[in-house]
């Protein structure tokens, strides 16, 4: 069995449309005073495929991801380090070196499809980068920045979940 399969919890129970009529007209560029914090982070196996759960109280946003993308999350979320950096890896090390960060990661949904907007900041210029929602969760993980969602997009799309292992940020 692989790394990922080793990790990842199979997730059957909970169903998983993606409500696309009320999501936003576009991707943020930057957060709003009233967007709520992602609390917790789980990656698990689904009947089609890794998903990746945002978690704000008692909801969690599903998020799809290819199986190397959920396998680079969860060896973020529990501090384990590939024997050879993954592109989000070498990222982060890039951006530190660099002397930049990323400060924080909205999240968005448009069209059935979600968008990451990824704020770096170098010296004292901050500048929002589009990126796939699971990437800029990747390097929120591994920055330890904040990852935001809008209440509405919790509640239009949030699953109802009962206890789990998540891992705080």
């Amino acid at each position: 069995m692989s790394r990922l399969g080793r990790s990842l919890v199979v997730w059957a129970g909970v169903a998983l449309a993606t409500a696309s009529a009320a999501a936003d007209d576009a991707p943020k560029t930057a957060p709003e005073p009233s967007e709520v914090r992602v609390q917790n982070i789980e990656v698990r196996l689904s009947q089609a495929g890794p998903v990746v759960l945002l978690r704000v109280g008692n909801k969690a946003i599903p998020v799809f991801v290819d199986a190397l993308v959920a396998e680079s999350i969860q060896g973020a979320l529990i501090g384990q380090k590939p024997p050879r950096p993954l592109s989000h890896d070498l990222m982060h090390t890039i951006l530190q070196a660099l002397d930049a960060k990323v400060s924080q990661v909205v999240i968005t949904q448009k069209d059935g499809i979600f968008y990451g907007a990824l704020t770096i900041v170098a010296g004292k210029t901050a500048r929002v980068f589009d990126s796939r929602s699971s990437d800029a969760i990747a390097l929120a993980i591994r920055f330890k920045a904040p990852i935001l969602l809008s209440p509405k997009l919790v509640d239009e799309l949030g699953v109802e979940l009962q206890g789990s292992g998540a891992k705080e940020l």
